[in-house]
């Protein structure tokens, strides 16, 4: 059956902070289809609790720069690092003007907190610990454009060094739909492991259907894992407990009550991710004891306030807080590389194919990303997607694709799906042996080989990649731990 071409100026792929404020910087002029795969909270913006950083004046731009490039262990493209810094301040402040309100003071003053590794406080946050949700019900309060849900992107329609829209299968048919652009804004990859704390609808599809498609994808072996976890929830996506407990006070300690992080850094709980991730890991190794987080020294009206959401999903566990000591694990957070980008979002040697927030690898985060850089990220740089769409104005005359019907899932599909998740949180998790990576890549490509259907071939695509990247780069390298065998 044929179907009638829809034809916007742009399509948006992803309804997270990147792909909601892209589709907001378009304007209510244009005619932009925004799609998501399942629910449109179901996203990675939606959940994220710590905040947004940002510099606090003029003054602090440089500071924060400085500490973006440190976190990055050398990794970062300092253009890139600058452009976020500067222009964040902005971004937020048009956030503010639209009517997004942060939290604040009695006087109405916007209230920040401290995040590891950030010098000074500069994280603003909204509903306590729920800035993501906020962000996000305001973004979507505001959108003007249409939004078709539960929607699975299934084709890039690249041909001539353009991109002339995508294939959507849709209330059980597929369907095509043409743009002017298509901007990626999908997220990262959480589902390919087995613990994250990710969208349950993030799983690393578009990267594996742009490396389909020749697209690069850079810095894949650059994941990063969050250190404090509540991991025995049901469900894949797992409980994650802000990194803004931590900067405002909270211990991790193991079951003696020793705070073991100061033998392996003297910051403690306010070093990097990746370092407090990594001596969890080896303490509860080395040891064979516990770890938790000790929230005991908030006070409980306190904690109720500005942990609301930690405080009533843990309460619904059975946990009495600040007053119980939580069981932590790390799991996987967020994915610093992505599919290549320029300064501007464009995927290089693809006309009209743009890609933002954690989808992208702008190398912002270099080897590890600050904390609470990733909401700012996503706010500026698909602003400057949308200006340099608008700016370019490209031509667009609409080439016509067939229809095809394509097997999505096959009946062994789930069973291969939970060995890869197994597969990448012991090979390629927080840390890594060459040989269990050229192992684990040997059983991506028997998979590989076998009658599977597309939606896991694009995860397994992803996930070859990351091993691949992970192999290839033998040096340890800020979330990038790799070791010898035998010598942790």
């Amino acid at each position: 059956m044929k179907l009638k071409n829809e034809i916007y100026d742009a399509i948006i792929i992803g309804t997270g902070i990147a792909g909601l404020n892209a589709a907001a910087t378009f304007g209510k002029e244009k005619n932009i289809l925004l799609i998501c795969k399942e629910n449109s909270w179901d996203c990675n913006t939606f959940y994220a609790q710590g905040g947004v950083a940002v510099a606090v004046d003029e003054e602090d731009i440089a500071l924060h720069i400085k500490d973006t490039l440190e976190a990055g262990a050398g990794l970062c493209d300092k253009k890139a690092v600058e452009i976020m810094c500067r222009d964040g301040r902005e971004a937020i402040d048009d956030l503010i003007r639209r009517g997004m309100e942060f939290d604040t003071d009695e006087e109405g003053n916007l209230l920040y907190t401290k995040e590891a590794a950030h010098s000074r406080n500069r994280i603003l946050h909204a509903g306590g610990d729920a800035t993501g949700r906020y962000i996000h019900r305001f973004l979507m309060r505001e959108n003007p454009h249409r939004l078709l849900y539960n929607s699975i992107v299934t084709d890039l329609f690249i041909e001539d060094g353009y991109c002339h829209g995508v294939r959507v299968f849709h209330k059980n048919e597929f369907r095509n739909y043409y743009a002017k652009a298509v901007i990626i804004a999908s997220g990262g990859v959480g589902s390919i492991y087995e613990y994250h704390t990710n969208a349950s609808s993030i799983s690393a599809d578009m990267q594996g259907l742009c490396i389909e498609k020749g697209c690069d994808l850079r810095d894949m072996e650059m994941m990063q894992f969050h250190p404090t976890v509540f991991i025995h929830n049901k469900g894949a996506r797992k409980q994650l407990l802000t990194e803004a407990l931590r900067g405002e006070g909270a211990h991790i300690v193991d079951d003696t009550g020793k705070r073991f992080l100061f033998e392996y850094d003297a910051r403690g709980e306010l070093s990097p991710r990746s370092m407090v991730s990594r001596a969890i890991y080896d303490w509860k190794q080395k040891t064979g004891r516990e770890v938790y987080l000790n929230c005991s020294m908030f006070d409980e009206e306190f904690f109720r306030h500005r942990f609301p959401t930690i405080y009533h999903n843990l309460k619904d566990l059975g946990f009495n807080l600040p007053y119980d000591e939580i069981p932590i694990s790390p799991a996987f957070h967020y994915a610093m590389g992505g599919i290549e980008t320029d300064l501007n979002g464009k995927v290089p040697g693809v006309e009209n194919l743009y890609a933002v927030g954690e989808a992208a690898s702008t190398r912002v985060h270099g080897a590890n990303r600050l904390a609470s850089n990733s909401l700012l990220e996503g706010l500026v740089f698909s602003r400057r997607a949308v200006n340099d769409i608008l700016r370019r104005d490209v031509y667009f005359h609409v080439k016509q694709f067939p229809i095809k019907e394509e097997i999505l899932e096959k009946p062994i599909d789930k069973a291969l799906k939970n060995r890869l998740r197994s597969l990448m949180w012991e090979a390629a998790g927080i840390i890594r042996e060459k040989e269990k990576l050229q192992e684990a890549l040997e059983e991506i490509e028997k998979m590989l080989k076998k009658d599977i259907g597309k939606l896991l071939r694009l995860r397994l695509n992803t996930s070859r990649n990351i091993v691949k990247s992970a192999i290839y780069r033998e040096e340890p390298l800020g979330a990038h731990y790799i070791i010898q065998k035998g010598n942790a």
